[in-house]
């Protein structure tokens, strides 16, 4: 067993629900909150896995604030430290990088309980898959993310370069600082990835954000370069001239500077780039931004500086001579046309795919269109319900949302308004229901009350329309289909069945005609009948169905009409007797 297992409880290890003694044993509640942190499963799982995506944008967004942390203190020529700003990046990137240690522990247990694990036997080759496990690419970057660059860069080494090696010292920070962002982007684009089985919005939410970001971030840098361009001004001053004698520029240093001669060879408000030219920083500096401990005001200053020379790639930017400063202009202008190129071609891909997706769904749609013919068809509905059955689906876009479903009548009804569905059901009902004895003299009209009351059922093939000893609980009006019932000879629906005997019901049959006694006003039973056989679908079974609980208000709006038309049969009083018995 690794280290790893021994520090951290695993599910199958006991669990203690009480520490009498306090002898450091985990409980049931510490071991089972460390499983849910440290081993997620299921929809714990997918929670951790977006609080981490979420965790990969709030760390990358948040290490530029590391450098508006120096500030000028242009009284002084002195270099400060916005404190109350540093406190607050420090604990927001600790925060985070909370997330991303609980999640490397989480990824190492499970490449430690990954079934491709070699044997305990051969200790060589688990020693090595171990490593391997350890070192695998997104453990890497998540341990490369969490490295502590941007603290230790901007709050320590900032703060203690000395004159002598200033420059020198000034571009190993600022490659580190920029290296900072590679496993974060990395980390970035593996969301981004995640992204894809997303809603469009999502999409194009996070392309939106990868442009504020890049704003964000080289806002940030523009503002940290603009203080060191000034810094290295002074240190050039100091040494090329005797008097300057100062070892270094921090506001916490006792040193005495020749101020007066700083402010001669630095000139700023005006500037003269015949002495020192600051190009593309000059503004920072002249604006006062660089002064300010006022967080929202540099900020959004710097920011809106990015947004604008990301917008139109650095084209307004107007440079000196100095190497790094073109560096950064030329890093600005590639990254705009990049943002620029990725969005475009987002944008193209989404067009070509709405283009193939329009062009699919419309040679569904048409596939659609005759196999709701072909349903039409099948089920002799006359000429005037198709027509209208075709003119709605052409202008709802139903079909569309449903156009991977079987067309059955359960689809049929979901896509037609309610004046055509009454007219099916009153078509498919009529007929059946002028079959059943109890009703061969109610009026058509009475007919049509009842067929309004009929709601769309479906089953697949072998699923129970009902298990013996159940109740009875609709009539099905079969449109397409066949329901047998497997352990009998004859038809045997209910206890007491006065219906004629047969093995199967098929298209335009009726099942559940009991229902009609048992609602009857005549009768007193409070309980539904009772199957006696399982019923089951031989195929898929299409059905109109009248609901038991629907009766009593077909009852009640028939009222007098049923008990004037309705035909009790001569079984019935015999089959009520029965089922009171039952």
């Amino acid at each position: 067993m690794s280290d790893l297992e021994e520090s951290v409880p695993l599910r199958d290890k006991p669990s203690y629900d009480f520490d009498i003694e306090r002898q450091g044993r985990p409980t049931k509640w510490s071991t089972a909150a460390v499983n849910v942190i440290l081993a997620p499963e299921g929809r714990t799982l997918e929670l951790w896995n977006n609080v981490f995506v979420i965790s990969c944008v709030v760390a990358v967004s948040l290490d530029p604030l590391f450098l508006y942390i120096p500030i000028i203190n242009e009284k002084n020529k002195c270099v400060g430290m916005d404190r109350k700003l540093r406190t607050a990046a420090l604990v927001l990137r600790s925060l985070t990088d909370i997330i991303f240690v609980v999640r490397i522990i989480h990824q190492i247990r499970t490449k430690l309980a990954d079934s491709d694990a070699p044997a305990e036997g051969s200790d060589e080759s688990s020693r090595g898959w171990k490593w391997r496990s350890f070192l695998c690419v997104p453990i890497m970057v998540d341990f490369l993310a969490i490295l502590p660059i941007p603290q230790l860069a901007i709050v320590v080494a900032f703060f203690r370069m000395k004159n002598s090696g200033y420059l020198h010292e000034r571009n190993i920070l600022n490659a580190l600082l920029l290296f900072q962002y590679v496993p974060n982007v990395y980390r970035l684009h593996l969301s981004s990835e995640k992204l894809q089985k997303n809603e469009r919005w999502i999409k194009g939410a996070f392309n939106f954000f990868l442009y504020i970001l890049a704003s964000h971030v080289i806002g940030a840098f523009w503002y940290f370069f603009s203080i060191q361009r000034e810094t290295t001004c002074w240190y050039q001053a100091c040494r090329n001239t005797e008097e300057c004698v100062a070892s270094h520029y921090y506001c916490n240093d006792s040193t005495s500077r020749n101020i007066t001669f700083l402010n001669e060879f630095c000139p700023i408000n005006p500037s003269d780039p015949t002495l020192f030219d600051f190009g593309i920083f000059l503004d920072a500096l002249q604006s006062g931004n660089t002064e300010s401990v006022n967080f929202p005001r540099k900020f959004f200053y710097s920011f809106w500086w990015g947004i604008r020379n990301l917008s139109n790639f650095g084209t307004s930017l107007e440079t000196s001579s100095y190497v790094w400063e073109n560096c950064f202009a030329i890093l600005i202008a590639v990254t705009g046309l990049l943002l620029f190129l990725y969005l475009i071609g987002n944008l193209q891909t989404y067009m070509q795919w709405a283009a193939s997706k329009a062009e699919e769904l419309q040679n569904l749609k048409v596939l659609k269109d005759k196999e709701i013919l072909k349903w039409v068809a099948r089920n002799g509905l006359p000429e005037n319900i198709k027509t209208k059955i075709m003119k709605n689906i052409t202008k709802i876009s139903a079909v569309e949302k449903n156009i991977d479903v079987d067309v059955d009548v359960g689809f049929v009804f979901s896509i037609l308004p309610r004046d055509v569905k009454e007219a099916i059901k009153v078509y498919v009902g009529m007929d059946v229901l002028k079959k059943v004895p109890m009703l061969k003299n109610m009026p058509e009209s009475s007919l049509k009350v009842i067929c309004k009351y009929l709601e769309p059922v479906i089953y697949s093939k072998n699923d129970y329309v009902i298990r013996a000893r159940e109740p009875l609980n609709s009539m099905l009006f079969i449109i397409e289909g066949v329901i047998i019932w497997p352990n009998t000879t004859s038809k045997a629906v209910t206890a007491g069945s006065y219906m004629i005997n047969q093995l199967c019901l098929v298209k335009g049959d009726l099942y559940g005609e009991e229902l009609l006694s048992w609602a009857s006003p005549s009768s007193h039973l409070s309980d539904l009948p009772i199957s006696t056989q399982d019923v089951i679908c031989q195929e898929k079974v299409e059905a109109l169905a009248l609901k038991a609980e629907k009766m009593q208000n077909m009852l009640s709006e028939l009222r007098d009409r049923w008990t004037k038309y309705y035909i009790a049969p001569p079984q019935e009083k015999t089959y009520l007797q029965k089922l009171n018995e039952v």
